[in-house]
């Protein structure tokens, strides 16, 4: 299969922001590269990397998040093992911004991708690892849930059902979260499993 190579970008209403990623599909690995702006809890630009493996099972998110006079960079590493490791670096300070707790590494056990805050491009890998685009059973995952901007790890846990094809180019899969949050959306996907509209979290500008 040739590689499938896509410029992509999602405006965001609320908080208000907007993405822009550079997404390259090939078999089943992804290769993106992003950036994006934020608001909340203070105005801040966000950069990322994210390389899968086959099976597009995470193997590296590195993120660096900056605003006026501080700096919060992230590489968050999954190894063959399953295991997990970071480096964290951080300059000046953000008033805005919680002080970041060290991350329980052993929490992410059974992990297999991240999830990075207010961004629709982390929801392609699980979909498409599990072919929900076309149907299914749902699935429950573990996931390491990066907040920005402060770039703190948390164990998630999230479950996505298919629920309907539109047509021969758009699904609809549910994310729900299964946390104390309770939140949950019905994403619509492109036929390559990239978000068009995610409810609450932002839309395809096309």
């Amino acid at each position: 299969m040739a590689i499938r190579s896509h410029c992509i970008g999602w405006s965001k209403a609320e908080p208000f922001g907007a993405e822009f990623a550079e997404v390259e599909i090939d078999s089943d690995r992804l290769f993106a590269r992003g950036a994006a702006i934020g608001s909340a809890p203070a105005l801040y630009r966000l950069d990322y990397e994210l390389e899968t493996a086959p099976g597009f099972a995470t193997v590296r998110l590195a993120v660096t998040a900056r605003g006026a006079g501080w700096r919060r960079s992230l590489d968050l590493r999954r190894a063959p093992s399953g295991t997990w490791e970071e480096i964290w670096k951080e300059e000046g300070v953000c008033r805005a911004l919680e002080l970041r707790e060290a991350t329980d590494l052993d929490g992410l056990a059974g992990a297999l991708d991240v999830d990075l805050g207010l961004s629709p491009l982390l929801n392609t890998p699980p979909v498409l690892r599990h072919g929900l685009l076309r149907g299914g059973d749902s699935v429950d995952f573990v996931m390491a849930w990066v907040s920005v901007p402060d770039l703190a790890v948390h164990r998630s846990l999230q479950r996505y059902s298919f629920v309907r094809t539109i047509d021969d180019e758009r699904s609809v899969v549910r994310f729900e979260s299964l946390g104390e949050d309770d939140f949950k959306a019905d994403i619509t996907y492109d036929r390559d499993g990239l978000v068009l509209d995610y409810p609450g979290i932002g839309a395809r500008i096309r």
